[in-house]
């Protein structure tokens, strides 16, 4: 009888030890995912200051434009936490839309090799960008699960894990597409 009692008990020690260890996994899932989005919004950021310095000389008369491209900028590499981010680097892709929008009326910019590598550049980062927030969102939506499903929910609880936010569009203009023509 001693046995069988000893054996229930390592059995669901064994259980608990692999329900912890899955949410302490999935939880290094997201803060990695995070630190994915990280590294191209970096990329991103080293981008622009590139762009600015090639369009300066054929925009003179659009500083406001550029401006608001740099101040974005700026408020998106200070921004901190899931959602300030997200609103961030919202309004930044919308002062890129309207540079792009703006320098489309320069022809002879337009025709710069360094200013289609530069755009060729950014649009590629975009896309890793798209994707690495589509990553994260997976694995948050896949920690978010574990932490709310029973028996994990116990342990979670107990433990101090704590649900984490998607990385979302808010404002219905920011779903629309930005045109990008060079």
């Amino acid at each position: 009888m001693l046995w069988i009692v000893l054996g229930i008990v390592v059995l669901l020690a064994l259980v608990a030890m692999g329900i912890y260890n899955g949410l302490v996994s999935t939880r290094q899932q997201t803060e990695n995912a995070w630190a994915q989005i990280d590294v191209q919004l970096k990329r991103r950021y080293d981008l622009i200051p590139n762009l600015v310095e090639t369009v300066k000389g054929y925009m003179n008369f659009e500083q406001e434009t550029l401006q608001k491209v740099i101040e974005a900028r700026s408020a998106a590499m200070g921004a901190t936490g899931v959602k300030q981010q997200a609103d961030a680097e919202n309004t930044l892709t919308r002062a890129l839309g309207g540079f792009f929008a703006v320098a489309e009326q320069y022809p002879d910019l337009k025709a710069s090799e360094n200013m289609s590598r530069l755009q060729e550049e950014l649009s590629s980062t975009e896309n890793k960008i798209a994707f690495a927030r589509q990553f994260y969102n997976d694995a948050v939506m896949n920690y978010n699960t574990k932490i709310e499903q029973f028996p994990s929910s116990i342990f979670a609880n107990t433990f101090g894990f704590k649900k984490k936010e998607l990385f979302e569009i808010i404002e219905p203009e920011q779903r629309e597409p930005i045109e990008v023509k060079f």
